[in-house]
């Protein structure tokens, strides 16, 4: 199912620093939320229902903490059904209300709200599950595959097909997410030029759509629907499995920064990189290619990643202040037993004629499960200093190649 995705648009993610935030003082203070009527009819339903002071201040922020609306109650499901019927009851309804699913809350512009409607929590769900929403099985026709419920965390994903020695092979750089919530995204990160989004990887889904049917679809059977869902924001329906292909699983990863002063070596190179095809070529082919940015405004080493050596500090905040702006180029490939001879003259050779400033080459040798999970520790860092849940405004953008250097110059027609 995976194959080459040479994207002929740059995905540029932005922190934006913004003074126009929505107020997120508290509005519960003697407020008492009014209960939809009809709730009270089905006793699976209502018996799930919480409106405490608590709980709903939980479920009236996410992770953007920009953003603040509260609902009538939050639904915590005791099963799939219970949620179809939840659905159900809103869609019959003389007045139906709004309802969410929120897995980790991880949006930045109120998706996982509901304002005075119904949350789902699906991470009560998928405690109450205790496991049992992921199952690993093999097809003569697919190959590997995993079951997996929506309510799902990634990071339970990868440990559970690595007992397999598979996994998939498309990842988001976050695994503290829930399946149903990147599948309602896209699912982006630098896999994605070479195994396609998360969403490229899926043979098929179960869904609860808006009328409370429960719908099992691909892209042979109810195909419309299998396309709206996934990468649709969770307007079409909430994902309750979903089956993801998976490939056997590399045991350690090869990482690489790479420093540019020009931008456009910067790019010329990263479109090279995405281009080779190791299959067509004496190449190999990488498995993760993103760029970023440095500048004075932040740290060498970002909660992102902690890459960069300690002692090379001083050097690299040089060469920023002499160009305000350094452009890093990060590729990783993966390997195993078999490969890892290999591995070291392939990235050489792979990286032979870039234009990268030659001093700065840095590489990591890491473990897969300590490359996919690199951005957990930065988080726990800075919860632990209480820096985490701040307001996170945050805008990833689509930029055509065609423009991209009118982007970086700061053409305002771009």
């Amino acid at each position: 199912m995976a194959k080459n995705y040479p994207f002929p648009t740059y995905l540029i993610p932005l922190l934006i620093a913004s003074t126009l935030l929505i107020s997120t003082v508290s509005k519960t203070n003697g407020w008492k939320p009014m209960l939809p009527p009809e709730l009270a009819i089905d006793e699976s339903i209502s018996q799930n229902l919480h409106d405490d002071i608590e709980t709903i201040q939980l479920a009236s922020k996410d992770y953007g903490n920009i953003m603040q609306e509260f609902p009538a109650a939050v639904f915590h499901p005791s099963s799939i059904n219970n949620i179809a019927s939840l659905i159900k009851l809103s869609y019959n309804s003389s007045v139906p209300f709004t309802i969410a699913a929120r897995g980790q809350g991880h949006s930045i512009s109120g998706q996982a709200m509901a304002r005075d409607g119904v949350v789902v929590d699906m991470a009560t769900f998928r405690k109450q599950r205790n496991g049992v929403g992921i199952s690993v099985h093999e097809d003569p026709l697919i190959g590997y595959y995993a079951d997996v419920g929506g309510e799902q965390l990634w990071i339970h994903v990868l440990h559970k097909t690595l007992e397999y020695g598979v996994a998939p092979v498309s990842w988001t750089d976050y695994l503290y997410l829930t399946l149903g919530g990147t599948l309602s995204n896209a699912g982006i990160s630098g896999t994605a030029f070479r195994y396609g989004p998360q969403i490229s990887n899926v043979h098929e889904m179960d869904v609860i759509t808006g009328k409370g049917d429960l719908v099992t679809c691909s892209s042979q059977e109810n195909s419309e629907l299998f396309h709206a869902v996934l990468g649709g924001l969770g307007q079409f329906g909430i994902i309750t499995r979903a089956r993801i292909a998976l490939k056997p699983a590399p045991q350690r990863v090869k990482w690489v920064r790479l420093l540019y002063s020009d931008f456009s070596d910067f790019t010329k190179d990263q479109e090279r990189l995405i281009s080779i095809d190791g299959i067509r070529t004496q190449h190999i082919a990488l498995d993760y290619l993103e760029g970023m940015l440095l500048m004075h405004q932040g740290p060498i080493n970002n909660w992102r990643s902690s890459f960069f050596p300690l002692p090379e500090h001083p050097r690299i905040a040089s060469l920023i202040t002499k160009h305000n702006v350094i452009y890093c180029l990060e590729v990783a490939k993966y390997y195993d037993d078999k490969s890892e001879n290999n591995v070291n003259k392939g990235i050489q050779d792979l990286l032979q004629g870039l234009d990268y400033i030659p001093e700065f080459y840095y590489e990591k040798d890491v473990t897969f499960v300590e490359f996919l999970n690199r951005v957990r520790s930065g988080e726990l860092k800075l919860d632990s200093q209480g820096l985490w849940n701040v307001p996170h405004p945050w805008l990833n953008l689509f930029i055509p190649r065609s423009q991209i250097m009118d982007f970086n110059s700061g053409n305002k027609e771009t």
